[in-house]
């Protein structure tokens, strides 16, 4: 009998040791994919910024005698986060190098355009553009819309993280290859959504008239 008692004990254990690590890895799946759901956000916000950059380059290169250093820093700085999402999402996740370069890419996009938009106050003619003054409204709005998923990004991050270090989970993330994620860390003038203010704006005389 003491032999059987002992078989069924050591039997629970060992079902109840296997329904905890199947929930904990259940958990840290739903954690991973909440992250992952989220990173696909981010990425979207960002790509959407992308995409409104030509046709802002475009309309700005109208202008005449346009500071063209500003605008070369900004098709550069594009071009830079071109190269860095073209990466695989997974890989980006799980390299906290390869998230930082993606990150300092896009921030770099963001003083580029912060720097546009301060050039773009000395020139009337451009703002009274209905066009050009759509595209800084859908820009304005994409980079508020970056600071929201970028924060919401932190927080489904931080969810998993804590899922993953925290104990006894710790003892079956590594075994089951779940990784601790990056975060996007605050840097000046990153989030900050370029400040554009049209209401005031009027076309610069022509000369002769």
């Amino acid at each position: 009998m003491n032999k059987i008692g002992c078989l069924i004990a050591a039997v629970v254990v060992i079902v109840l040791v296997g329904l905890f690590a199947m929930s904990t890895y259940n958990g840290l799946v739903t954690a991973e994919q909440a992250v992952e759901a989220q990173w696909g956000q981010v990425q979207n916000v960002y790509q959407r910024r992308a995409d409104l950059v030509p046709n802002l380059v475009a309309s700005v290169k109208g202008a005449a005698n346009f500071e063209q250093s500003t605008l070369a820093q900004v098709i550069e700085a594009r071009s830079r986060v071109g190269q860095v999402s073209a990466q695989a999402t997974q890989q980006i996740l799980n390299d906290p190098q390869k998230f930082q370069q993606f990150q300092q890419a896009q921030d770099s996009l963001s003083s580029a355009l912060n720097r546009l938009m301060v050039v773009v106050e000395r020139y009337p003619d451009l703002k009274a553009v209905a066009a050009f003054r759509d595209l800084m409204t859908q820009l304005e709005g994409t980079e508020n819309r970056i600071a929201v998923e970028r924060r919401a990004f932190n927080q489904v991050a931080q969810d998993y993280n804590t899922r993953v270090r925290k104990f006894p989970a710790a003892l079956f993330a590594g075994m089951f290859g779940f990784q601790p994620k990056p975060y996007f860390s605050a840097q000046a003038g990153a989030e900050t959504a370029p400040k554009v203010d049209f209401g005031g704006a009027t076309p610069a005389p022509t000369p002769g008239r």
